[in-house]
């Protein structure tokens, strides 16, 4: 037997005369005292009423939306973890079905990219409604900083992911800081968060070798005391492992 990749899932066990496949929870990377967070008071509070804004500054946005030009296909199923009521998409590219997760039914009706949606507190429960094997892709743009338990997030995300598909999870130096967990604040730098990202990813022992994108743009002193600095940009991106399960 060859190998079987971790969320396809390593376990097999003979069943009836036919083989089962049973998954294998993610090893953990925080503690309980990194997943806390500033306010616990419960997430669907928070984000009862609906925020029509954008959370990045342009720039940030038109190099996501670029990015995700470079690596979704056309007809590709995609997605969108932690969304809003904007995916970032390119619009002049056909995809097919765009599912919408979020936290908030209002923000969820006013993206026109998604072709429907459900919202869900993935900090009270992480188990995904979806099918394995569904999309192509999932994007999690500046949202990933709010989870309390990302081992079994992406463990979820690989589980609905086709073999081959990919993960881009993009984020910048802004957030919630009352909601971001205590891991995430404290590692203060994109460079930390980026290889805490990954680490996530490989707690699932789904994914290749992450990829990691950093663009900072140097901006002089004075126009950052001015205010005029730009949103940093930073992404993991990732394939779901495909093994040989024969």
């Amino acid at each position: 037997m060859g190998n079987i990749t971790r969320h396809r899932l390593l376990t097999r066990l003979l069943h009836n005369g036919s083989f089962v496949m049973r998954s294998v929870p993610p090893t953990s990377v925080l503690s309980d005292a990194q997943r806390q967070k500033q306010n616990a008071r419960p997430d669907r509070d928070f984000y009862r009423q609906p925020r029509l804004v954008q959370h990045v500054d342009e720039r940030f946005r038109t190099r996501l939306t670029a990015l995700y030009r470079e690596r979704l296909r056309p007809g590709d199923d995609v997605l969108d973890l932690m969304s809003s009521w904007v995916s970032h998409l390119p619009d002049d590219l056909r995809l097919g079905r765009v599912v919408g997760h979020g936290m908030n039914e209002d923000e969820l009706v006013a993206n026109d990219r998604l072709s429907n949606h459900f919202v869900q507190d993935l900090n009270q429960t992480q188990r995904l409604p979806l099918n394995a094997d569904a999309f192509d892709a999932v994007l999690c743009a500046v949202s990933v900083q709010y989870l309390q338990y990302p081992e079994s997030v992406f463990a979820e995300v690989a589980r609905v992911l086709r073999p081959g598909g990919q993960v881009i999870v993009s984020f910048s130096n802004r957030m919630f800081a009352e909601k971001a967990i205590r891991a995430w604040r404290e590692k203060g730098t994109g460079q930390g968060r980026l290889r805490l990202v990954a680490q996530y990813l490989k707690a699932t022992g789904a994914f290749a070798r992450p990829e990691t994108i950093h663009e900072n743009p140097h901006v002089p002193p004075t126009q950052r005391f001015l205010g005029g600095a730009p949103d940093p940009f930073y992404a993991v991106c990732a394939r779901a492992a495909t093994g040989d399960a024969a």
